[in-house]
């Protein structure tokens, strides 16, 4: 094994163990603030429950154990993939996640894949025709963008698109054209970070000698731009677009309740609204889980994209 391969395997191992590291330090956290909410036995209880019946509760639902015994119980069920049981369902966390979690995937990759496209279209015309009206014109459109709350733009979407003009549902789940506006509505805020971070990269990415030189050459300004600009750009952008991911799934939250949309985000609101600790817990964890992944992928594709950061890993 040549010795750049194992520098670059000893990196991707400390990596790996400071995400665990981030990822217990997540899960606990979560634990703590779920019991530091308040007594769900309170919610599930008629108001008029004696201290038998609270005291039977409490056992039943194991919260009457050392607080210390319960973290461990939770570690080990996190190890077997055991989330619990909903106070409120009835049924396994685990099996409620999986449930959900297509719809809140399919809406997140949806509103990922408008973000990429829409931004590295925004970004380009605006770095390629910089300081002109048209640069002024997308960068405006894209502080209005990054400036406007989701929910916000999602309910003038659906006054515009599904009272006023009726074209597009306004809410359910289910055909391609439900998907429209809950995934738009997700992605106006990721596409104007990125659109916003693309433009200034590329701007000082095509100022640098290389790209002199191959304009020079007689290299057209598309070739230039996707050969030399757009991939000595994306670093940067890329790091953004795994933080955006996480963004999204947590922004999906609030969108999911607009655009009653099933998935995770209705899901830990109604866990919240309940005090479903546990469902509390699973909701979050898998938001955290998806953070360090995602994070850890963006950091490990460096050294595949970039072959500076190769030689000095």
């Amino acid at each position: 094994m040549s010795p750049s391969r194992r520098r670059l395997l000893r990196t991707a191992g400390v990596r790996l163990l400071s995400s665990l590291g981030v990822l217990w330090a997540a899960v606990t956290i979560v634990f703590v603030l779920s019991r530091a909410s308040g007594d769900p036995v309170a919610l599930l209880l008629p108001e008029d429950a004696d201290a038998t019946q609270i005291a039977q509760m409490q056992a039943t639902l194991g919260l009457d154990r050392p607080l210390i015994i319960q973290y461990l119980d939770y570690l080990g069920g996190l190890l077997r993939l055991d989330l619990g049981e909903s106070l409120l369902y009835k049924e396994p966390v685990t099996s409620l996640i999986l449930e959900r979690l297509p719809a809140t995937g399919l809406l997140a990759l949806s509103a990922l894949l408008i973000t990429v496209v829409a931004a590295f279209l925004a970004g380009s015309v605006a770095a390629l025709r910089r300081g002109s009206a048209v640069d002024r014109l997308v960068m405006g459109a894209v502080l209005v963008g990054q400036s406007t709350p989701a929910f916000w733009v999602g309910i003038l979407l659906v006054l515009l698109f599904g009272v006023q003009l009726q074209v597009l549902p306004a809410a359910g789940y289910g055909t391609l054209a439900h998907l429209v506006l809950p995934a738009v509505t997700l992605a106006i805020f990721s596409v104007a970070v990125v659109a916003r971070l693309l433009r200034s990269s590329l701007v000082e990415v095509m100022g640098q000698d290389h790209v002199r030189t191959a304009r020079a050459k007689g290299a057209g300004e598309l070739r230039v731009l996707l050969g030399h600009g757009l991939r000595n750009a994306s670093l940067p952008v890329i790091t953004v677009l795994g933080l955006e991911l996480g963004a999204l799934l947590g922004g999906a939250i609030l969108t999911e309740q607009i655009f009653n949309w099933p998935g995770i985000g209705r899901l830990t609101i109604d866990a919240i609204s309940f005090r479903d600790f546990p469902l509390v817990q699973g909701t979050v964890v898998l938001f955290a889980v998806t953070f360090v992944v995602v994070n850890l992928l963006v950091d490990l594709s460096y050294a595949v994209i970039d072959p500076r950061v190769r030689s000095e890993a």
